[in-house]
């Protein structure tokens, strides 16, 4: 396992690059996100994979709370913060510690999610915020594409579909799991009551574009299949808090790892048990970030309010190929 400390500042979102296996960004906070400013760092692991090293920090007047790379550049950053503006970081264009390539501003309250779109020819990111909408960004234009309203409280996660067009999900403290088509504005194409507490995160398998997994405040998590949406496939049981954030895994269908207020990490295979696997205890406070690393099989990242950022393989998957 390789340790990188975030002097003062308390992790919140950890993302790989998707074309350099050893490069990612973390998001951090001052004072645990309630005040002061952001920080982004630009890691990287040594060759030997024992260590990691700072290439290059960049910071913002409010606490940052997500980050997503660009899929089709890879020196483009996107980041959302607590004072609801959308930042994009060109790491060619600006110096160490240098400001935004662009800032957006919009969102009328905290920003807590932001994805990018998987699909090739989508050149799009998409911001969730506590003002209660999801917005659909270009880059390369000042202004949102659409700003989507359905749910009726603060939104805490939404991301594109891993294979579908147009698609995207959203999960909110209202309880709902919603899916749209960014085509279309007014409604949601599908919704569900998914938990009886707030829902924090959502995720798209990457093998099969029917799976989503939630994860809530009930500590929770639900497996969900789209052809029969009425239900949940299964229910993963374990976590004594609220999930933060729930991942498929890139390289098995059925295996996803969470964090989550228990300051724990923990490795799932929804196919074999509704328990963990693996719980990982390497946390001393919140754990909040979570990537899998595409490019290095079975590889994660996960970072939390202690400072830690820690990248390491499961045991449990050691015998995966």
């Amino acid at each position: 396992m390789s340790t990188f400390f975030t002097t003062n500042r308390h992790g919140y979102s950890v993302r790989f690059s998707p074309f350099n296996p050893d490069q990612f960004v973390v998001a951090s906070s001052q004072f645990y996100g309630l005040a002061g400013g952001g920080t982004l760092y630009f890691l990287e692991l040594t060759p030997d994979g024992c260590g990691i090293v700072e290439k290059r920090t960049h910071h913002w007047t409010d606490g940052l709370f997500d980050v997503t790379w660009s899929e089709s550049n890879p020196e483009i950053i996107v980041s959302g913060s607590g004072d609801g503006s959308v930042q994009l970081w060109n790491t060619n264009l600006s110096s160490n510690n240098g400001p935004p390539s662009m800032v957006y501003r919009e969102h009328k309250k905290e920003i807590y999610s932001v994805d990018w779109s998987k699909v090739p020819y989508e050149q799009l990111f998409i911001s969730a915020s506590w003002d209660s909408t999801v917005k659909i960004w270009d880059p390369i234009r000042n202004n949102s594409l659409s700003t989507y309203i359905g749910h009726t409280q603060l939104v805490y996660n939404a991301v594109f579909a891993a294979h579908i067009p147009n698609t995207f999900a959203s999960v909110s403290g209202d309880g709902y799991l919603k899916i749209w088509d960014i085509l279309c504005y007014d409604l949601p194409i599908a919704s569900i009551k998914a938990h009886d507490g707030e829902v924090l995160t959502v995720d798209w398998c990457k093998h099969d574009s029917n799976i989503l997994a939630t994860g809530a405040s009930d500590g929770l998590i639900r497996i969900w299949d789209l052809r029969n949406f009425g239900v949940p496939i299964t229910e993963l049981k374990g976590n004594e808090f609220a999930v933060r954030k729930v991942q498929f895994s890139p390289h098995n269908l059925s295996v996803l790892a969470s964090v989550g207020y228990d300051f724990t990490t923990r490795i799932w295979d929804f196919k074999k048990s509704n328990e963990a696997i693996e719980t990982i205890k390497h946390h001393s406070e919140f754990t909040y970030g979570l990537d899998w690393n595409r490019r290095r099989r079975n590889q994660l990242a996960d970072c939390g309010w202690d400072s830690l950022v820690h990248v390491f393989k499961p045991d449990c998957l050691s015998d995966k190929i």
